[in-house]
């Protein structure tokens, strides 16, 4: 792959994919600039749905494959797709995190990164230069993930994007199992009982914010802190979060694409680093 576009003076774009459980993301940089972004389903056959992914930006960019000097898959189906490279999604999440919110706050970088997917959730802690220092990883049951929420919101008869801004002042009613049996069974209850849904939604997500904090706590949370993965994107989830632990969470509205951004910015590094060992 890429053949056609290493030489020395032709540009450089790379693409990152993130092939998720539920959805895969794919990113085009050129040079330093993130020039643009997709997400489509992952579906049944995680490698072709990659491939069509990075093929439809490319071609919406006016670009086809030749014209790619390097691409770098990440995430759980990361060896499905074509690519040139292959890297963990902890490295990925800790380099486009580091872009997205590269300012942090008050000027510092970001420290410490807990991302929520389709079906695992993640802690990295980073040092002041932006190097993984520890990570933390949930990838054995879907509790508190963008999947529990998804079939939590099918209980109780409505969609993830209402989780996504419950009322300020409305109090979270507890739910004490955060496994997606039980938590089905005990919503059925509390529903029978007539507890009302948006606090029982509340609850649902101060439980993810529970866990996710306790995730946070044990790798050593240091601020400025960053929230990535599509469930970042409930204006509720993230109140909670803060709430909990006492100090700003950061979003971004391209927060999902923290990995595939991540892959294409080290696919960029890997390239220019070859074009430097061809120099010699």
């Amino acid at each position: 792959m890429g053949t056609v576009a290493d030489g020395a003076d032709a540009p450089l774009w790379t693409v990152g994919v993130d092939i998720g459980s539920v959805g895969v993301k794919a990113a085009l940089v050129l040079g330093a600039e993130w020039i643009d972004r997709l997400v489509v389903p992952t579906g049944w056959a995680p490698g072709e749905t990659g491939n069509e992914a990075c093929a439809q930006l490319l071609a919406r960019n006016g670009l086809t494959r030749d014209d790619v000097v390097r691409t770098v898959a990440t995430g759980y189906g990361r060896n499905a797709v074509e690519a040139d490279a292959r890297v963990t999604e902890i490295s990925c999440h800790a380099v486009g995190a580091g872009r997205l919110f590269r300012d942090g706050e008050g000027g510092r970088s970001v420290r410490t990164i807990l991302d929520i997917g389709g079906q695992d959730s993640k802690v990295i802690a980073l040092d002041r230069d932006g190097n993984v220092v520890n990570f933390l990883m949930n990838d054995k049951c879907a509790a508190g993930t963008g999947r529990f929420l998804q079939n939590m919101a099918v209980m109780l008869g409505c969609t993830l994007a209402d989780f996504s801004s419950l009322p300020d002042d409305l109090e979270p009613h507890a739910v004490s199992s955060m496994c997606t049996v039980f938590a089905e069974t005990e919503v059925v209850g509390l529903l029978a009982r007539g507890v009302d849904k948006q606090a029982l939604s509340l609850g649902l997500l101060d439980a993810v914010a529970s866990r996710a904090e306790g995730m946070l706590r044990r790798v050593g949370l240091h601020e400025p802190v960053a929230f990535t993965g599509g469930v970042s994107q409930s204006r509720s989830l993230v109140r909670l979060l803060e709430r909990r632990l006492g100090c700003a969470v950061q979003v971004s509205p391209d927060s999902q694409f923290a990995g595939a951004l991540g892959a294409a910015l080290l696919a960029r590094k890997q390239a220019l680093r070859g074009r430097e060992s061809n120099r010699r």
